[in-house]
């Protein structure tokens, strides 16, 4: 089973490091300056917001994907949407030294190299760690993420061909990485996607990018579905007049990651003791992760709650690390909800305001029919003292990643119906 940590960890500029591999799959240019016809926006007002329909589950698959079009002419990919970082990338035939396998054929670039020297590439990486030693230098990236898997390429610019919700039809040129070697260790399933859509608040992100060119507003939604599928939306169009509940953003999260603090965790109304939990909301992790002393804390309250209860220890499960099994098989959630109490996340900075989390929200029926914990020890992968809201905690809510106001919302959503309207 794929159980995805799409969390980003470092961005690093490879100009001389790797600077003979990417001779060999590039010849030295600079970034291409044609635009598409339709590529010109408003000037005096931004435009509208685009809508995409979303393929994937929590289980078995374990990642949400979109399909974009790109380039000229155009052709379908999927992408892994991920909030947890900001830079898109495609596998590239460049030739390709690595790449995984995907849904369709690999990306041909065509002399659209972007600079070493573009404001963009310089948006990549920390400050200080940016040198470029000429102006036709190419801009080199290695992305790694907190699974161990990574890409490494070149920054490139293409069409984005993408219809707005006024009918109106523009062919933004973006740039996005060109991934030649993407390493994924071998405990890995990586998804059967063509790249990642990183979604993330840094520059080089597509929404943010769309901003600049006053196309959308950079604000980013989306309706992940537990029967599976959803939506993604660019822009503020679809935004609720009411009914959401707002966070303000971490303000010194420099690592373009969508992060909330402090947090306290509740388990049936009740306090846990545990308060200062730092979150980030990330859809590119299938499941929640929480540090260890949370972790500790919320499955000891869990298991004694369940005392008494038909349940047993599932340990013949290969799924995730803690599963009961009861007198049957379950068929669903609905089958074990009411076993399960509600946990329940507070913000000290956001008075009144509770990301809720019923029984569906961290337990999954496995193929086995046994229910299995979704919340995973984040320090046992590595994650420091980030407390992780992945896929299984999101879904069927409408969450709302507001860059123009540093601020994060969410309310309960039928995600296949808002779909459909």
């Amino acid at each position: 089973m794929h159980q995805k940590r799409r969390l980003l960890v470092s961005l690093l500029c490879l100009a001389v490091l790797f600077a003979a591999c990417a001779e060999t799959c590039f010849s030295a240019a600079p970034r291409g300056t044609g635009k598409h016809a339709k590529s010109a926006a408003p000037t005096d007002r931004f435009g509208s917001s685009v809508i995409f329909p979303l393929t994937g589950n929590v289980y078995p698959d374990g990642y949400y994907h979109v399909t974009l079009n790109i380039g000229n002419p155009p052709k379908p990919y999927f992408l892994d949407i991920d909030t947890g970082s900001d830079l898109t990338w495609l596998q590239c035939d460049a030739p390709c030294t690595k790449c995984t396998p995907a849904p369709h054929s690999l990306y041909r670039p065509s002399k659209n190299l972007i600079a070493c020297k573009d404001p963009l590439c310089a948006s990549l990486h920390l400050s200080g760690d940016h040198r470029c030693t000429s102006a036709e230098e190419q801009c080199d990236y290695e992305v790694e993420y907190a699974d161990q898997c990574s890409s490494l390429g070149v920054l490139i610019k293409d069409s984005f061909p993408m219809r707005f919700i006024n009918a109106s039809i523009f062919s933004p040129r973006l740039a996005f990485g060109c991934g030649y070697n993407q390493q994924v260790p071998k405990s890995i399933k990586p998804p059967y996607t063509d790249g990642v859509l990183g979604l993330g608040s840094g520059k080089s992100s597509i929404v943010g990018q769309l901003r600049d060119l006053r196309l959308t507003r950079n604000v980013v939604g989306h309706c992940l579905s537990k029967q599976g599928g959803g939506f993604l939306f660019f822009g503020n169009d679809l935004v609720p007049s009411s009914g959401i509940v707002w966070v303000p953003m971490l303000s010194t999260s420099i690592d373009k990651r969508y992060s909330l603090e402090p947090a306290e965790l509740h388990f049936n109304g009740q306090t846990t003791g545990v308060k200062g939990l730092q979150i980030v909301f990330d859809s590119g992790s299938t499941y929640s992760y929480f540090n260890a002393q949370a972790y500790k804390i919320l499955l000891s309250t869990l298991q004694r709650d369940l005392n008494g209860k038909q349940l047993k220890d599932a340990n013949e499960e290969t799924s995730l690390p803690v599963c009961w099994k009861g007198t049957k098989p379950f068929k669903s959630i609905l089958d074990v909800r009411n076993l399960f109490r509600p946990f329940a996340l507070s913000f000290a900075n956001a008075k009144n305001v509770q990301l809720q989390l019923p029984p569906e929200a961290f337990l999954v029926v496995t193929r086995r029919g046994n229910v299995c914990l979704g919340i995973l020890n984040g320090t046992e992968v590595e994650l420091g003292d980030y407390n992780i809201i992945g896929d299984i905690s999101l879904q069927d809510k409408m969450v709302i990643y507001d860059n123009e106001k540093q601020q994060i919302g969410w309310s309960p959503a039928n995600c296949n119906r808002l779909h459909k309207s």
